[in-house]
């Protein structure tokens, strides 16, 4: 791995899992989702990873919506754009491509593989309802996996890997960065590399300290140097593994998308607000943050101005 000498938050603004009936605070619409990643950045975020929903909350994949959300960041901030290829397990690949076909970031996410991606215990807290579509929605993921096949990840690799955009790897299992090191052979993956380990996802590896070790032994094996790792847990996990993360030289990701709370039993009042706290713990580990420059120059991107 390579040794981070600046810490890269990314910040997850929304994603599409958690719904409105956990919280009021979880980002809806464009212009609640921009001005959520603003913040963010102005907080200390050098990446914002983007989902995009209706203002209902149900996640969508109309690339016009992503525009909106782009457009306002772009226009007031550098910080660097990951757009998601991931969606959610109920959209066909064509949707999960639509955005960043569209708009062609220096970032996009890429899961390495299709997985059991369980959220349906949601259904066994929420109390009170918002909207119909929320129970179906979260119930559905028992039975219908998420599917990123090879020759779907191929694909995307080539088509948005031809105009300059490079990837996220993100890793939900061991077996994911053997699939990884798969594609960086075929020379579609092509280093540096920034792997993002995720924990505590039901039909992922499990939110274990030493599972996040073991998966930094074997990413050092296969890739040597020419990797970045950063790590995020769903859920309650979320600050521990950053930290743990930060401490063994890697970067970070927090986020609303990845867990809606800010410490037990407290929800977060905004994505910034989990920025800002992280910061606090890698600053206090003696590690510089990194500006969306430093994470150009650390991740081989092309620059927003492209």
């Amino acid at each position: 791995m390579r040794t981070a000498e600046k810490v890269i938050i990314t910040t997850a603004i929304t994603g599409s899992v958690n719904i409105p009936s956990q919280s009021p605070h979880l980002p809806l619409s464009a212009d609640e989702v921009a001005d959520a990643a603003l913040e963010a950045i102005e907080a200390g975020s050098a990446i914002v990873h983007l989902h995009a929903r209706e203002p209902d909350g149900r996640p969508t994949p109309d690339p016009d919506v992503f525009e909106k959300i782009v457009g306002r960041i772009t226009a007031e901030t550098d910080a660097v754009i990951n757009i998601t290829t991931g969606g959610a397990s109920s959209m066909t690949m064509d949707e999960r491509l639509a955005a960043a076909y569209r708009l062609r970031p220096e970032l996009a996410s890429m899961n390495m593989g299709s997985m059991n991606f369980v959220y349906s215990g949601i259904a066994d807290k929420v109390t009170e309802w918002k909207h119909d579509w929320e129970k179906p929605y979260v119930l559905n993921t028992y039975s219908k996996p998420f599917v990123n096949t090879f020759d779907k990840i191929e694909h995307t690799l080539r088509t948005l890997g031809e105009s300059g955009t490079r990837f996220e790897y993100e890793c939900y299992d061991i077996g994911h960065l053997y699939s990884l090191a798969y594609f960086v052979e075929l020379g579609l993956a092509k280093p540096p590399l920034l792997i993002q380990g995720v924990f505590g996802v039901l039909g992922g590896i499990g939110a274990d300290h030493a599972n996040l070790e073991h998966m930094v032994r074997i990413a050092d094996k296969l890739f040597g140097d020419d990797y970045a790792f950063s790590a995020f847990a769903a859920g309650r996990e979320q600050l521990g593994f950053g930290t743990h993360s930060a401490w063994l030289g890697g970067h970070v990701r927090v986020g609303l998308e990845d867990s809606l709370w800010i410490g037990k039993g407290k929800l977060a009042e905004s994505n910034a607000q989990q920025v800002r706290k992280i910061r606090a713990v890698v600053e206090d580990l003696g590690k510089p943050i990194a500006t969306p420059a430093d994470a150009r120059a650390m991740l081989a991107l092309r620059g927003g101005e492209a």
